[in-house]
């Protein structure tokens, strides 16, 4: 059975960004770490080029390319948070140290990685048989940068 891992790609800092990731979330850690044989085009014998590792309980690796990556936004990590305080303290990890705040629960973390940090509540919110509530709780996201759950859920409640 073939085994189907995420590829995240990095200047030459892929363990320093993994060593921050698996701090930040719980069920993480790094498997191990491929050290170069030898020199390539971007490093020297030694240097890392490949770590593996799991996020959330979800495989991963995070390769050293020589030069940092353009992610853009077609595809982020999104972590999905039970409480106020879980979403406030990745926020604030994540945007720290050169990260930048995006809008709708979105960041990009130092490396350029974009992020999605979203409240367990929010997809039940916005699933609410009552299309006026769900109609409410979206446009009450979609006015947000960082997701707030005691204003989405009372939108939910107007």
């Amino acid at each position: 059975m073939s085994n189907v891992k995420t590829c995240l790609w990095f200047g030459k800092d892929a363990e320093e960004a993994v060593r921050f990731y698996v701090s930040l979330v719980p069920g993480s850690g790094i498997e191990n770490i491929l050290r170069s044989p030898g020199d390539w085009p971007g490093g020297q014998a030694g240097d890392v080029i490949l770590v593996n590792f799991t996020l959330g309980g979800q495989s991963f690796q995070a390769l050293n390319g020589g030069t940092p990556a353009n992610y853009g936004t077609a595809a982020s990590l999104s972590v999905e948070c039970s409480d106020q305080a879980e979403v406030d303290r990745l926020w604030t990890a994540l945007t720290a140290d050169g990260g930048a705040q995006i809008m709708c629960g979105w960041l990009r973390d130092r490396w350029g990685v974009p992020w999605q940090i979203v409240p367990e509540s929010l997809p039940r919110l916005l699933a609410d048989p009552d299309p006026s509530v769900a109609g409410r709780v979206f446009a009450a996201m979609t006015k947000m940068v960082k997701l707030d759950i005691a204003a989405l859920e009372h939108a939910a409640a107007e």
